[in-house]
């Protein structure tokens, strides 16, 4: 499995994230709301639910769910990491992996759908992301 293009991104999926790079299987978002760290990982795949990806694809989806929750625990100190595959607003498969803590904007409800406060990543800080994130084999799209 591979990451798509991020001009195959479904339009919703693009005016929301910022575009990280890829990993294994997936290109790697960062949700533009910068109140926690709320990446998504989007496979190229037509499947248009996790159950569908085949065994192989779906497990190595997966593991980068996995190792960007580590990640966010080692890193960050999350001590909640959700995993999430919706797609009732945005069919194209993608899966969430959100740091999550008692003091969060919205905790203990869910991050989608809720007012959030607005706050931005800088470029300095999605830099300084990317740069932590190569450890776990983020690529740069060409």
């Amino acid at each position: 499995m591979s990451a798509p293009a991020a001009a195959s991104l479904h339009p919703r999926l693009a005016a929301d994230t910022h575009t990280l790079g890829a990993l294994g299987s997936a290109l790697l978002l960062l949700h533009r709301e910068a109140a926690l760290h709320w990446f998504i990982l989007v496979p190229d795949t037509d499947c248009a639910d996790l159950t569908d990806l085949p065994p192989a694809e779906r497990y190595a989806l997966l593991d980068d769910a996995a190792a960007l929750g580590r990640f966010l625990k080692a890193e960050f100190a999350y001590p909640k990491v959700n995993v999430g595959a919706l797609g009732n607003v945005v069919p194209q498969l993608h899966l969430h992996v959100i740091g999550r803590r008692p003091e969060d904007f919205c905790w203990p409800d869910p991050v989608w759908g809720r007012p959030s406060p607005g706050l931005s990543w800088s470029g300095e800080a999605l830099q300084a992301l990317i740069a932590r994130l190569g450890p776990l084999g983020l690529r740069a799209l060409s």
